[in-house]
């Protein structure tokens, strides 16, 4: 983290609301794209992200430097989701998801964007095993790091990955044959 970075999240954490919101503003759109991938459901992610966004102005005093402020923001987001996915029925997850993947795939198409067979079968992936792939393997995050943010062990986390990747090489091979 830069010193600037530092320097508004002390500012922030002293009560300075205009720092608090310089660092939420510069960070809205990244933890928004982040919660698309993870959510499929753009109405959700945004709901998500504001949500996050509440959460660390209320808890902006513990945030305590030991990882970036983006990652801080991307665990609360994250366990914001699991939160949520947990109260969820089956039905309603799944036509929320449904009629998010149409949506997401209706905006890319109407900007001539192409919707890739690959997001195609990122959004049928179990979100757990969305999750750590997204993080792994398009964010770069580490085992260890994803762990933290998803507070699981590090061996579960390559457990997710490894089975996210198969399950996304099965389907992209079934979708060419």
């Amino acid at each position: 983290m830069d010193d600037l970075m530092k320097e508004r999240v002390r500012q922030a954490q002293q009560g300075d609301v205009s720092s608090l919101a310089v660092l939420l503003r510069e960070h809205y759109t990244f933890l928004y794209k982040y919660l698309i991938k993870v959510t499929m459901d753009p109405l959700l992610a945004e709901e998500i992200a504001q949500d996050t966004m509440v959460r660390c102005m209320e808890k902006i005093r513990a945030y305590n430097g030991s990882s970036s402020f983006s990652s801080w923001l991307i665990t609360i987001a994250t366990r914001l989701y699991i939160d949520r996915k947990r109260r969820w029925k089956r039905e309603e997850r799944w036509k929320r998801q449904e009629q998010g993947v149409r949506s997401i795939r209706w905006q890319f198409e109407s900007k001539d964007e192409e919707w890739s067979d690959v997001l195609d079968a990122l959004s049928r992936l179990p979100s757990a095993q969305r999750i750590a792939v997204l993080l792994k393997h398009y964010y770069g995050y580490s085992y260890e790091e994803i762990g933290e943010i998803l507070q699981i062990p590090a061996g579960t986390v390559k457990s997710r990955v490894a089975y996210g990747l198969n399950q996304l090489r099965k389907e992209l091979r079934e979708d060419n044959e």
